[in-house]
């Protein structure tokens, strides 16, 4: 496979995942995690010796501007929501990687062109300093 043949597969290949990246549905980062405790009532079978407490309680646990926000869920429909939603940002992820990786091997593949304007290294040399000393003592 020649250089050509390999820059237009992996070219095509950035199209396919940008095309996949742009398909994707409603996402969000986060995970949903179950918590337990106990509550305030000091006569609730929670404060018994041996007794698991109240729970588990699906949680939507994600951050926002560098804090953690954790959001109770209501009912098994926002969980499942919340949880398809996830699901699609671990897709992003996963697309985002193998996307950034194929455009690494474009820029190793891809020939260097000279931009209009730009001085090769040969034209950049300085000329040399000047041997005259300065009237500064």
């Amino acid at each position: 496979m020649t250089i050509a043949q390999s820059l237009e597969t992996l070219e095509k290949r950035r199209a396919s995942l940008a095309a996949e990246i742009a398909s994707l549905g409603d996402l969000r980062a986060g995970s949903v995690t179950p918590t337990t405790g106990r509550c305030g009532k000091p006569n609730c079978h929670c404060h018994q010796p041996n007794d698991p407490g109240h729970g588990p309680n699906l949680r939507l646990t994600y951050k926002l501007n560098g804090k953690t926000v954790t959001v109770s869920m209501p009912d098994p429909a926002a969980i499942g929501k919340a949880e398809r939603e996830i699901a699609e940002f671990r897709k992003l992820q996963g697309l985002h990687k193998e996307f950034v990786e194929v455009n690494a091997k474009i820029c190793h593949l891809r020939p260097a062109q000279a931009e209009p304007g730009t001085e090769s290294p040969e034209e950049k040399k300085r000329p040399p300093r000047s041997t005259r000393k300065s009237g500064k003592k």
